[in-house]
């Protein structure tokens, strides 16, 4: 179980790496940013699959459409929203609705899971769960207040960036149970593996998408200069970064985790990935935390430690 929680931990300092991509990017349109991460995914993970090729082949027909499933959902459409939520509200709001994802899925879990990893009383989940939703609000209010002197448009631009975080949390909300069935009931495959192939079944997915966006914007005349816009070596250089270390790399170690670890408690280690994104983000920035938003980082961190002393009872 500790080498679980090491690698759940290594997969969320890399997975932060994403939501600085968009401010590093801003002017790049959400999908492009999408469809080019997964490309360098698919792409990337081409010469680990050639490696990995005899295992691959033990896969059956359902394992690759369940892993085409989990490429669409949990990679593609999960960073079309965030993306685009960090493009319009900036990285605190989705970054800490993100950060709901450790209670939502021990939540889930806990009703679809509770055979399989044991069950934890309603009772016992509702101080995390409220202690958690309060360090939302404070990061919320923050972000509110700034734009409270901004025009209605400014404010609905951040509303419907609130909306598309809500997304990318149902989203990944559904992947990370999927996936860990997936895991748990196949305990003698190589998680390693099961990366790879979800990196080959992104690849012709990000690659439609890819070139779907690209006659889209050809055809509706927008003023951006495609395959990689307007700064391509700056574009392409983060996209393979982002590509190897939140994609591969992140998939393979929060894979070793879900093998090792029941789906209530790994979900909630998800906050390594919403701390690691918060500090990513505001060393970009270079500037402190507001009071607020500290607070609400230090409820977040108490919400999910409170949530992590309650284990799950075995269901006789």
């Amino acid at each position: 179980m500790g080498i679980g929680v090491l690698y759940a931990m290594a997969a969320g300092l890399m997975w932060g790496l994403v939501f600085i991509g968009p401010l590093l990017l801003p002017e790049y349109p959400a999908a492009l940013q999408s469809f080019g991460r997964y490309l360098a995914f698919g792409l990337i993970t081409l010469p680990i699959a050639w490696m990995d090729r005899r295992q691959l082949r033990l896969l059956s027909k359902s394992d690759w459409i369940e892993a085409l499933k989990l490429a669409a959902v949990g990679n593609i459409l999960y960073y079309l929203c965030l993306a685009s939520a960090i493009q319009r509200s900036g990285a605190p709001l989705p970054t800490m609705l993100i950060g709901t994802l450790p209670v939502v899925i021990a939540i889930t879990a806990n009703y679809r899971n509770a055979q399989r990893d044991g069950s934890i009383a309603w009772r016992r989940m509702l101080p995390s769960l409220l202690i958690i939703f309060a360090g939302v609000a404070c990061v919320n209010s923050v972000e509110i207040a700034a734009l409270q002197a901004a025009s209605d448009k400014d404010i609905q631009t951040y509303i419907v960036g609130g909306l598309f975080a809500l997304v990318a949390v149902a989203c990944w909300t559904w992947y990370p149970l999927r996936n860990a069935d997936w895991l748990r009931h196949h305990p003698d495959r190589n998680p390693r593996v099961w990366a790879s192939a979800q990196g080959v079944a992104t690849l012709p997915l990000a690659l439609l998408g890819y070139l779907g966006l690209w006659i889209y914007m050809s055809v509706s005349g927008q003023d951006f200069s495609m395959p990689f816009g307007p700064r391509p070596q700056y574009f392409i250089t983060l996209m393979l970064i982002i590509g190897l270390f939140a994609s591969w790399l992140g998939t393979m170690c929060w894979n070793q985790a879900s093998q090792r670890l029941p789906t209530n408690l790994a979900g909630q280690l998800i906050v390594f990935e919403t701390l690691a994104a918060l500090a990513y983000a505001f060393i970009l920035s270079k500037r402190m935390p507001e009071p607020m938003v500290l607070l609400g980082i230090i409820l977040l961190i108490v919400g999910v430690v409170t949530a992590l002393r309650v284990k799950p009872q075995a269901i006789h």
